[in-house]
């Protein structure tokens, strides 16, 4: 879920998803608050930069600060972060593991969509049963396609694209 809906029905959800043993992603955008109760229990939260540092307060310019935000978002109960870093590509953490899966260089010709890209990709690569190195990469591929191109829908790379 992404934070275009309201937070009701947020939360209304992910207590179905508990009660069903499903697993709840949240793309926090456009960013606002999240209380305790909503953070604890996500299996996976994924801010960028900017919504990183408007949920934590704390700025992500690099490995070292992204790894105190996601701390922030860990020490409130979700259980995986990914905070996605633009051209940088996207850091990884959880309690057990951390890593930085860099962004291919590519030239940018528009970002609309690079987000929502990233979490299409993210997802599908996580309900495939990718490990999480290889569905960062997938999803920050498929990120870094988007970029390329101009557009929301049409510059969503397809599966063979990306692979």
């Amino acid at each position: 879920m992404q934070l275009e809906i309201p937070l009701e029905t947020i939360a209304a959800v992910k207590r179905i998803a508990a009660d069903t043993h499903q697993r709840v992603i949240i793309n926090p955008a456009p960013a606002q608050f999240l209380s305790g109760d909503l953070l604890s229990g996500l299996f996976l939260i994924t801010p960028n930069e900017t919504e990183a540092e408007l949920l934590t307060g704390i700025p992500v310019t690099d490995l070292e600060s992204a790894s105190r935000a996601a701390d922030f978002f860990l020490n409130k109960g979700v259980e995986n972060v990914v905070i996605t870093m633009g051209k940088q590509g996207a850091y990884f953490k959880n309690v057990s593991s951390s890593f930085m899966v860099p962004a291919p260089v590519v030239r940018a010709v528009d970002t609309t969509a690079a987000g929502d890209t990233f979490s299409g990709a993210l997802t599908v690569a996580i309900t495939e049963g990718m490990d999480w190195e290889s569905a960062l990469l997938f999803a920050v591929k498929a990120a870094s396609i988007s970029v390329t191109r101009m557009g929301a829908q049409a510059s969503v790379p397809y599966r063979s694209e990306i692979l």
